[in-house]
């Protein structure tokens, strides 16, 4: 190839590459602008619960979001006997409320009066906040209603702002340090390893650019595909998109490095090193990029929406990861040299090229896998037999909204006092749609559920919004006298607010709904229930449905991928099974740590799906990573040999790759959420089971143990050993 090739070819893919950057930096701003928290966005639309969504539109005037306001006695709240609210505290109140709805974006129309408790201890105030485009986010109106109460804090009370926009809020503050917090952290951690590995500064530095750089380039593309609505963004997705590009481009990068490496101590010539080392490392780090692909692009069958684009989303990261390893890396890599290992530069090859050193950690591995297969292989997977008992309590049923955000929640605070004082689902109802002619026998089901405090219907009429009925039919709200209002009737059909005993995120509301619709069911099967707390139990039941379908579709596929790249059934029937056993193992082990550890309160259903599609397919990277070295090897020098020479030959890199991606994913663990901070130790944990047990001990003795047939059906599995 002509010298100005070599020149031009490595500097326009750095520049391209660096254009990429430039683009995907300044997209970063804008990621807040096109993600999305809410649950009831991300429901399938035959759920019931959009059902209802879409029809309460006619019964209301705005898609205003409700905070609720509870002021209670600080005696009461410090676990002392409670004291009826004061004149003057009632007076301050008074006040208050009228400081709140003059708030720029509170709907003052629809806000309601101060509404005591029977105990005559608290007050509270549902204040609807607007979503206009281009006006001010309820979490910033939260935060503006939060400044007030403090502002205007009256003694001897406590006061906080709950229900949907406070933990809307709540959220929106813990997922603020996605952008800043979580990269510096993952990075900080990547480059600690690259440094301890290699001992070289410029290497890492190298590594972490081309990282980051598809990373830019990933985030780019994503933004530009949400402003087009082609895809949903969430916080989460945002959160594993950034963890999961940079540990699988590290991962990828560190494989390459060590073909690149070698070649260097066998070529003079930079460019013949690097032509040499990608057509030794093309084929594994396209088949594990290609693996984790697919496994992602499954998630597309899944009914709940919040799984279905992270599919996309992570499947676009991995690509940038896949393409910044095989173009930019090299092209920074052919620039330096052997001065990027500086000060440990690669020297030249020993004359024997196939003899490797029969000192070192691996080496010691090595002789303890062909001495013992047998006895490494069972005790191994009995280990992993043993970690996997922890399954019988793994809770991953759904967990109280309330629960999301980990450490301090105004939100979580003002709902458990709400709960001492009014009944709990106050402010946050579940809705009930029917026809106007079952209007009464609606109401009157509702009432005799257990779990449902109230029941009031909808009416344009009634100055709060909303009339009681009773089994005496509607309620006029005020002093005797005051007229019957008439519900609000849209195509045939009323509304009714069924005020539940339960908070509203809770498991027994949930448990309330699911009865609730059941015996509506006996009334019509138009008659429909959604709300909050309808989202909520939609969601947990769209996961599990999504649990069940995609999981084994992955493994299929993941199953057909490595026949193809390990020309073999045998084998990628072991790799498989033993990925499978090790997710067993690590979700077993997590669930003892969530349950006694952490003490966390359960798992959304999502959370074993995601965590077994993040650790199958990249936990089957390490296996490819491997095998694909033993096949080369066993090709040269038989079968066992082959085994033993791929686990002393990638030992350092797949470790150091394992340290890489555990590093990453543990960084989730940063951001105050439930489900981040379990995916993070679910896949880290996962993946050090990988790295230092499946790969090192478990595959490379069971596959010694059974010889050159786990290469059937293909001529590798007939040959001489």
């Amino acid at each position: 190839m002509p010298t100005w090739l070599r020149v031009t070819i490595p500097a326009t893919l750095i520049l391209v590459w660096l254009a990429l950057f430039g683009a995907g930096g300044a997209a970063f701003g804008s990621l807040s602008d096109v993600s999305t928290n809410d649950q009831a966005q991300f429901l399938p639309s035959s759920a019931e619960a959009t059902e209802v969504t879409e029809l309460q539109e006619g019964f209301r005037d705005s898609d205003a979001v409700p905070a609720i306001v509870v002021i209670a006695d600080a005696d009461a709240d410090a676990g002392a006997g409670a004291d009826e609210l004061d004149a003057s505290q009632l007076d301050a109140i008074d006040a208050l409320r009228e400081e709140l709805v003059a708030i720029d974006g509170v709907d003052a129309d629809g806000a309601s009066p101060v509404v005591m408790s029977e105990d005559g201890a608290a007050a509270q105030i549902v204040i609807p906040i607007e979503q206009v485009d281009g006006g001010a986010e309820p979490a910033e109106v939260v935060a503006e209603l939060r400044a007030v109460l403090d502002e205007h804090a009256i003694d001897g009370t406590v006061a906080a702002v709950t229900g949907p926009a406070g933990f809307t809020a709540d959220l929106a503050a813990a997922f603020s340090g996605i952008d800043g917090l979580l990269l510096i952290v993952a990075l900080a951690a990547v480059f600690l390893i690259l440094i301890v590995v290699y001992r070289s500064p410029l290497l890492p530095i190298i590594v972490l650019f081309s990282s980051l750089t598809a990373l830019c380039a990933s985030v780019f593309t994503v933004v530009a595909l949400a402003r087009a609505d082609v895809l949903l963004l969430s916080g989460q997705t945002q959160g594993i998109l950034f963890i999961l590009v940079i540990g699988a481009a590290t991962d990828y990068a560190l494989l390459y490095i060590s073909r690149y490496r070698e070649t260097l101590t066998r070529h003079e010539r930079k460019w013949d090193a690097t032509w040499a080392a990608l057509k030794t490392s093309w084929e594994p780090i396209v088949a594990s990029g290609g693996t984790v692909i697919v496994g992602l692009l499954i998630l597309l069958a899944s009914e709940l929406t919040s799984n279905k684009i992270l599919g996309p989303v992570a499947a676009i990261g991995i690509v940038f990861a896949l393409l910044a390893s095989l173009t930019l890396l090299p092209a920074l890599l052919l620039w330096a040299g052997k001065a990027a290992f500086w000060p440990r530069r690669p020297a030249a090859a020993a004359s024997d090229q196939d003899e490797l050193p029969e000192r070192g950690i691996w080496a010691g591995v090595g002789r303890l896998v062909a001495k013992r297969p047998r006895t490494v292989w069972v005790v191994s997977a009995l280990a992993l037999g043993a970690m996997s008992l922890g399954l019988v309590q793994l809770d991953a049923d759904g967990v109280a909204s309330s629960e999301f955000v980990l450490g301090e929640s105004q939100a979580r605070d003002g709902q458990m006092l709400l709960g001492e004082h009014f009944p709990a689902g106050s402010g946050t109802p579940a809705v009930v749609i029917g026809p106007q002619g079952d209007l009464q026998q609606i109401a009157d089901v509702a009432l005799d559920t257990a779990g449902v405090d109230s029941v009031a219907v909808v009416s344009a009429e009634s100055r709060a919004g909303t009339a009681p009925v009773t089994s005496d039919g509607i309620q006029p709200l005020g002093p005797p006298g005051t007229p019957v209002p008439d519900p609000t009737v849209v195509d045939g059909e009323v509304a009714l607010q069924v005020t539940l005993a339960d908070p509203a995120d809770s498991l027994e509301a949930e448990a309330t709904v699911e009865q609730l619709r059941e015996r509506l069911d006996g009334v019509g099967t138009d008659v429909l229930v959604g709300g909050p707390t309808a989202v909520a139990l939609d969601t947990n039941a769209a996961a599990i449905a999504d649990r069940t379908l995609v999981i084994p579709l992955v493994l299929v596929a993941i199953l057909v991928i490595l026949m193809l790249l390990l020309r073999s059934i045998v084998a990628p029937l072991l790799l498989v099974g033993s990925v499978v056993l090790s997710f067993a193992a690590a979700l077993g082990v997590s669930a003892l740590v969530f349950e006694h550890v952490f003490h966390f309160a359960g798992a959304d259903p999502s959370v074993p799906l995601f965590g077994f599609v993040f650790l199958v397919a990249l936990g089957v990277d390490y296996n490819i990573f491997l095998m694909t070295r033993v096949r080369e090897e066993s090709l040269r020098f038989g079968t066992r040999v082959g085994i033993v020479r791929g686990l002393r030959l990638t030992g350092g890199v797949i470790t150091s790759a394992g340290l890489v991606l555990a590093a990453t994913f543990a960084a989730l663990g940063v951001l105050p959420i439930l489900f981040l901070a379990q995916i993070s130790f679910i896949v880290a944990f996962g993946v050090l089971l990988d790295t230092f047990l499946v790969r090192t001990l478990l595959v490379p003795a069971l596959a010694y143990d059974i010889g050159r047939a786990i290469w059937w059906p293909s001529r590798l599995s007939r040959g001489e050993e």
